[in-house]
């Protein structure tokens, strides 16, 4: 699993590893992977063309060190100095004897237009706020020219805590970063700036306390959370998921719910609702109900809101219920919150940014720009794990701990029904046994991977995603 510390618990193992090792060597450590990476990017190190942006505390000693060792191998290496009387003084002499050099922000753009890298150590993880105007020219200029850039630690100008981009910052093609990811490493919109990410090892692992500010899983942690048929199996045993969705006016709503509940390893999928003739033509295996959730049977779980339209009652008789289960679409809207705060069985939201926003009572915009914050605040108000769908899409829970980031996914998501075909895998998944937190999770990870699969760089349609779970499965468990 991959884990994100907060800033004040980076500083804290730093400090206690520092006072276990000599002078320097922290940053030593930093400096070598960060000039390995550089040297991997650049592909040949002589005869190359560096330029440091460089400005005040550690962050700017890492790129001086870092270029130094790249001078030692034959870089021409110059280092723009944005704070010359606060630069780092034994990491500028480092480079100084290395042959490198140092320069003012006069002809900088020049240098950066010129360059074959440009090491980005302007601001640490510390920083707060946009860029400042003279570090916003440099970052402007360094996206303008073809040069690549390389961010030590973070890309300056975006929150390492939160993720959220509030002005003007680089935009990286690799961010190296140390002893752990960083939050705003993992969450959009600051995820966009950083490029790929390499995380060098520091020795940090073993001073970081167990409980990490986000995770994100990867196949094995995965597989260990999927369900398994045992030979004592049954339907019921399996789990049996409702899906009270659809309306006259969406049926199809209710189809990919079905469609996504079907391959997330439920035993039988019930559904309750008006789409019952093109639910049944589709997938002659769903067992249908014109009752009413009360009435529609034994379920572990139920699925309520996608395509609903405004009627409330099957939002109102679900979370009644003493089971498991998940608001979507309209059931978000519909969901009275001291109901769902009232519930004593698990609930699970997935709203996406416009309707987190409603819920929130705020504007759409400040919900993307600070996506860990809205799904903690919303996960708090209502007492519920909230799955916030997105470019990074994240479930928070509604007890605290560590928020779970998915690293799976493709834009081409973005489509008609792909979110009702994801409320029904979860379904499925939370009628299984897992909790809310990991059904959400796994959930999102399989949705997101099969989408890659079935997308495969061209347009997708939300059935073609649900039809390449089973690969997505198959994939996570053969790893």
């Amino acid at each position: 699993m991959r884990t994100a510390y907060n800033v004040e618990t980076v500083r804290a193992a730093e400090r206690e590893l520092m006072a276990r090792l000599p002078e320097g060597a922290l940053m030593q450590r930093a400096a070598a992977g960060l000039a390995a990476a550089c040297a991997d990017l650049l592909g040949r190190v002589y005869g190359r063309r560096v330029v440091l942006l460089v400005g005040s505390g550690d962050n700017g000693g890492d790129a001086l060190y870092a270029g130094a060792r790249l001078a030692r191998r034959g870089a021409g290496v110059a280092a723009v100095l944005l704070a010359p009387e606060r630069a780092h003084s034994a990491g500028l002499a480092a480079l100084r004897r290395a042959g490198g050099r140092a320069v003012g922000i006069d002809g900088a753009e020049r240098l950066i237009a010129e360059a074959d890298l440009a090491l980005d150590g302007i601001v640490g993880i510390g920083g707060k706020g946009g860029l400042r105007p003279d570090a916003a020219r440099l970052a402007e200029a360094a996206e303008r020219s073809r040069t690549a850039v390389v961010a030590v630690d973070l890309p300056s100008g975006v929150d390492a805590d939160t993720g959220e981009v509030r002005g003007a910052a680089v935009r990286a093609d690799l961010t190296v970063t140390f002893g752990t990811h960083k939050p705003g490493l993992l969450i959009d919109p600051a995820r966009e700036y950083a490029g790929s990410v390499r995380l060098v090892d520091i020795g940090l692992r073993a001073v970081l306390p167990a409980g990490a500010e986000l995770e994100a899983l990867q196949h094995a942690d995965v597989r260990r959370l999927l369900p398994v048929p045992s030979g004592e199996s049954d339907k019921y045993r399996r789990g049996v998921v409702g899906i009270a969705a659809g309306s006259a006016r969406y049926p199809g709503a209710a189809v990919l719910a079905v469609y996504g509940a079907l391959r997330g390893g439920a035993g039988a999928v019930r559904y309750v609702g008006p789409a019952a003739d093109a639910v049944i033509a589709r997938f002659p295996e769903t067992l249908v109900s014109d009752r009413g959730p009360k009435q529609a049977g034994r379920v572990q779980a139920w699925v309520v809101g996608p395509g609903a339209g405004d009627d409330a009652s099957a939002v109102v008789e679900v979370l009644a219920s003493d089971v498991p289960v998940l608001i979507d679409a309209d059931g978000l809207r519909l969901a009275d919150r001291d109901a769902v705060r009232a519930r004593t069985a698990p609930t699970l939201m997935t709203p996406h940014a416009g309707e987190a926003a409603a819920l929130l009572g705020v504007p759409r915009e400040e919900v993307e720009g600070a996506r860990l914050a809205s799904a903690r605040e919303l996960a708090g108000r209502y007492g519920a794990t909230v799955l916030l769908k997105g470019s990074t899409t994240l479930v928070a829970d509604a007890g605290g701990g560590a928020v779970r980031v998915n690293p799976t996914g493709t834009a081409w998501l973005a489509t008609a029904g792909s979110g009702d075909v994801l409320s029904g895998l979860a379904g499925s998944l939370l009628a299984s046994g897992l909790s809310a937190l990991d059904a959400g999770s796994t959930a999102a990870y399989l949705h997101g991977l099969a989408g890659r699969f079935a997308a495969d760089g061209a347009p997708v349609g939300a059935h073609d995603v649900a039809e390449a779970v089973p690969s997505a499965w198959r994939d996570v468990t053969d790893a």
